[in-house]
């Protein structure tokens, strides 16, 4: 039921929304995030220190195994608190998350990063510790590509319309989301390079919980 202007009930549509997205987003204050940036940033440095410099468009990823640098320890305790409360709010009952993956990116003025997503895991990530204007934005994709079939000019772009999502981020920014979920960056379009460590998380016990039938027998 809908309502005129002159406050009127008449029939008409109602939305209901179905399977919603999520991205979660947490902002660390200064206080927090400037001792986490800082032990970041020199880990970067350190791992590059034989490496030369990134030349214009490139861009550069560490290991996999950053999260077991003790450095970073501030950074992995934020992300597995981030991570209980996600899964307190989807109501999921098993709480043991771990880490499968977590790595460094730099990516120098021009460099870009594809659409992608992180197959194997449940949820996906990045922190943000250094960005600057012309690269403090993350792009999310419509999941649904039956979607993109018919695409009717639009009169404005909209939640409901668009196929694409961009958050704006600064440093301090740790976000969470499906790994299922496709994004992007643009290309950096600052004059000095974005530093960010992304990712990944997946439940401990898959094989003993998860990946049990969810069925029951007859």
């Amino acid at each position: 039921m809908v309502t005129d202007a002159a406050g009127v009930a008449s029939a008409g549509p109602e939305i209901v929304r179905l399977f919603p997205t999520f991205v979660w987003s947490c902002a660390l204050g200064p206080a927090e995030h400037e001792p986490i940036n800082t032990a970041i940033l020199a880990v970067v440095a350190e791992l590059r220190r034989d490496l030369p410099p990134l030349a214009p468009s490139q861009a550069w990823q560490s290991g996999h195994d950053l999260h077991q640098v003790l450095p970073v320890a501030g950074l992995v305790s934020r992300i597995h608190w981030a991570a209980k409360r996600v899964l307190e709010f989807l109501r999921i009952g098993s709480t043991e998350l771990r880490i499968t993956g977590c790595w460094a990116n730099v990516n120098a003025p021009g460099a870009v990063h594809r659409m992608h997503t992180h197959p194997n895991n449940f949820l996906s990530g990045v922190y943000y510790a250094q960005v600057s204007a012309g690269a403090d934005t993350i792009n999310f994709h419509d999941p649904r590509p039956q979607t993109g079939i018919i695409r009717p000019p639009v009169t404005k772009l909209t939640a409901y319309n668009t196929d694409q999502v961009v958050l704006t981020v600064k440093p301090g920014t740790l976000l969470l989301f499906p790994a299922w979920l496709p994004h992007s960056v643009d290309a950096n379009r600052s004059d000095r390079e974005r530093i960010s460590v992304s990712f990944n998380l997946m439940f401990s016990s898959y094989a003993e919980t998860v990946s049990e039938p969810l069925w029951g027998t007859a």
